[in-house]
């Protein structure tokens, strides 16, 4: 092996475009252990006999794990260094796939749930800023398009090819997350041999525990505007992940696992290409280009069902894509720019809590509605308040955004 080695380093580890690629694959296969449940919520209700209610628990609990994640470990790669952070980050999603393998219950979905989003949470902090110090030169946006990108990718693949094997494979809930585990191994042994950037990587007992979180108060009124982006884009993509599934089946008559699992990998699609498309418009045209868009895509996801329409379902999702990742990508340039310096990943943290609650806190508000009333009208009521805050963000974004 020759010391100008493209994709080698003398010691044999993972550099250049290779290193780049396994990082990338980490991002991507983590996130997709997030939706790989998408098209089985339908299977598990049966299996399980749970509530429709119980399903958005199941689904909104992964949160718990994702600010676990952001307010204790945060800074975990930042202290250990990048590959030891990110291979504890692959050993969480082990245990999380094999509870979901020999499942028998909900509490060990919730468990497993729990362990998913806070392998993502330290995972994808994690990949975000090695890929950032792997990228040579000054584009350092080119590491946040390939995290963002890779995210949504692996998100869609996810859904897709679980919800492939659940429909034309043998044991849906167990073959599903056994593949998963052998792409797991594999991307492990890639992220081991993957060249480690941190300079000066010290102590597990370095690590502090204690969470700090708040915004200064010369930046709250700028601050809105993208925290309710955020919120907003994440509610509508927790929306698909989680209820999705159980409308095409009650409201459309389309029962098929593929099916599920294709519409999200529509919505995954279009979101990556979207902020592919993008990476030239300026952040805050991104930023309020999604909060307009919001209201016309929950207005077709409401009339898709109340028509029983797969077709302006489909369009609903690509819609949807496009607003999410509009919505993340401006959402969090918006605040990288309004965030002082000296508090910059504090402040970025307050915009990650806002879309993770946005991911998870409307899906149970809808789940709680569905089960009180029909469908359609838990949809209208989600309709209505994703309307309001696109419009109140609008408002703040014209005003203080600059």
């Amino acid at each position: 092996m020759t010391s100008n080695a493209e994709t080698m380093t003398r010691d044999n580890e993972l550099g250049g475009g290779a290193a780049i690629t396994a990082v990338a694959a980490m991002i991507a296969v983590l996130f997709a252990g997030s939706t790989a449940l998408t098209p089985l919520y339908v299977i598990y209700k049966q299996a399980f006999g749970f509530s429709q209610i119980t399903l958005t628990l199941v689904y909104a609990v992964y949160v718990v794990g994702n600010l676990g994640a952001l307010l204790m470990f945060g800074r975990l790669s930042d202290i250990i260094g990048r590959r030891p952070a990110a291979l504890a980050s692959m050993t969480i999603a082990v245990v999380s796939a094999l509870l979901f393998l020999f499942a028998e219950n909900v509490a060990w979905l919730d468990v497993a749930r729990i362990l998913s989003g806070l392998g993502i949470g330290i995972g994808a902090g994690t990949g975000t800023a090695w890929l950032a110090e792997l990228i040579a030169g000054d584009d350092k946006s080119r590491a946040a398009t390939i995290a963002t990108g890779t995210n949504f990718v692996g998100l869609g693949l996810g859904a897709l090819v679980s919800g492939l094997l659940a429909e034309y494979a043998p044991w849906p809930l167990r073959l599903t997350f056994a593949a998963y585990l052998a792409v797991l191994a594999v991307v492990t042994v890639l992220i081991w041999r993957t060249r480690e950037t941190f300079a000066r990587p010290g102590r597990l007992a370095d690590v502090s525990m204690q969470p700090r979180l708040s915004v200064p108060g010369a930046i709250r009124a700028r601050y809105v505007a993208p925290a309710v982006t955020g919120f907003g884009a994440m509610a509508l993509v927790g929306f698909y992940a989680a209820l999705a599934p159980s409308i095409l089946a009650q409201q459309l008559h389309a029962t098929s696992h593929a099916e599920a699992g294709s519409l999200f990998f529509e919505l995954s699609i279009v979101a990556a290409a979207t902020i592919l498309a993008t990476t030239r418009f300026s952040s805050r045209a991104t930023m309020l280009a999604a909060l307009v868009l919001m209201i016309p895509t929950v207005a077709l996801v409401v009339a898709a069902q109340f028509f029983a329409s797969m077709p302006i379902m489909i369009a609903a999702t690509a819609c949807c894509g496009v607003a999410a990742a509009l919505g993340y990508r401006g959402g969090l340039q918006v605040v990288n720019q309004i965030a002082p310096a000296d508090r910059r990943a504090e402040v970025v943290s307050a915009f990650f809590i806002c879309c993770f609650c946005g991911n998870a806190l409307p899906v149970i508000g809808i789940g709680l509605l569905s089960s009180w009333t029909s469908a359609t009208t838990a949809s209208l009521a989600f309709a209505g308040m994703i309307t309001i805050f696109s419009l109140v963000a609008l408002g703040f974004g014209a005003k203080y955004a600059r």
